[in-house]
């Protein structure tokens, strides 16, 4: 490998925590606004609100860090994929504009709160299921013609994207359900235990769905997850699953409040792994390459000089936060 190709890797390599790491720690505060209209107007909905105002815009530092990440470090993947998708994306836009501002206003109105709420809300649902949506038409794939992008306007809007948005509302709402049970006590709580096993199974069935209709999208997919003998190897992901999922739901049946949460997001993490046995090493599937999309080696140095000290204070001041509001929570905010 030339110097370029090594810090191309490095690169990729940080961009796929970065969004996991969006994806984990947004993901649940995203889930608290898809379970809000559901929630009872007053004590309820100020609790599980209170429960992520300390982390949720500190969470969004990751998505910022992804796509700024994305167009300085792979120009030519964001240039391609940004004409691809600028429709979903800004309507994921608009809906965590929607939502930044409702986490402030709805504590300053009475008469607006109901608004606000429903700002939240549909702020959250939007996000989550445009980021779904996203996340579809990279995996079904890209029209590249020369060094751009090559298709129409619609190309996003199939139903196996339709499809992967719903999936990424279900599995927001199991991970806002579960930290709801970290966070929440006594009605609430059982609230959220409820809201879990019901979230739990639709993430599951939207898991086994993608799962089934993915190697079906490229003889590509099909060769790297059922080819001899790649199957061995990609069959342990689908395995790991059925033991998350078997797990998560023991713990909902016993009322553990500890663990549903983190076996959640080991789901979460599983399905990112099957995605890059999907995609490695494309950042758009059969076109562009980590190495052909990747900036001039000096830029990418430069860079990571600068992504060596931020990273790790980014880390640092996440962790404190969490450590801080690491209790219960309440309609008056954090006991």
């Amino acid at each position: 490998m030339t110097s370029q190709d090594t810090l191309a890797m490095i690169w990729a390599g940080l961009l796929a925590v970065a969004v996991l790491a969006y994806v984990v720690l947004d993901g649940f505060d995203l889930g608290i606004g898809i379970l809000f209209p559901w929630l009872g107007v007053g004590r309820e909905r100020d609790a599980a609100m209170n429960s992520v105002a300390p982390v949720w815009d500190g969470n969004e530092t990751w998505l910022v860090l992804g796509g700024g990440g994305l167009f300085a470090a792979f120009p030519l993947a964001y240039a391609i994929l940004m004409p691809a998708v600028y429709a979903p994306l800004i309507a994921m836009l608009l809906g965590l504009v929607f939502r930044g501002v409702a986490f402030e206003y709805r504590w300053r109105t009475e008469r607006g709160r109901p608004f606000w709420d429903l700002a939240f809300a549909g702020g959250s649902t939007v996000a989550a299921f445009s980021q779904g949506v996203v996340l579809g038409a990279v995996l079904q794939g890209i029209t590249v013609h020369g060094r751009g992008y090559g298709g129409g306007r619609w190309d996003w809007l199939t139903p196996f994207t339709l499809l992967t948005g719903a999936s990424i509302v279900a599995g927001y709402g199991l991970l806002g359900a579960t930290w709801l049970i970290l966070k929440s006590e006594h009605e609430l709580l059982d609230k959220a235990f409820r809201f879990a096993r019901r979230f739990a199974v639709a993430t599951v069935t939207a898991i086994a769905l993608v799962s089934a209709v993915t190697p079906f999208l490229t003889h590509e997919y099909w060769r790297r997850w059922l080819a001899f003998p790649n199957v061995l190897a990609t069959a342990q992901v689908p395995l790991l699953v059925v033991l998350v999922t078997t797990a998560l739901f023991v713990a909902l049946r016993r009322r553990n409040e500890r663990w549903p949460f983190p076996l959640a997001l080991a789901l979460f993490v599983l399905g990112y792994a099957g995605l890059g046995i999907s995609l490695y090493p494309y950042l758009l599937p059969g076109t562009v390459t980590i190495w052909t999309a990747a900036a001039p080696a000096k830029s990418l140095g430069f860079m990571l000089v600068g992504a060596s000290v931020l990273l790790p204070v980014i880390f640092a001041y996440t962790a404190y936060a969490y450590w801080v509001f690491r209790g219960k929570t309440a309609a008056e905010g954090y006991h």
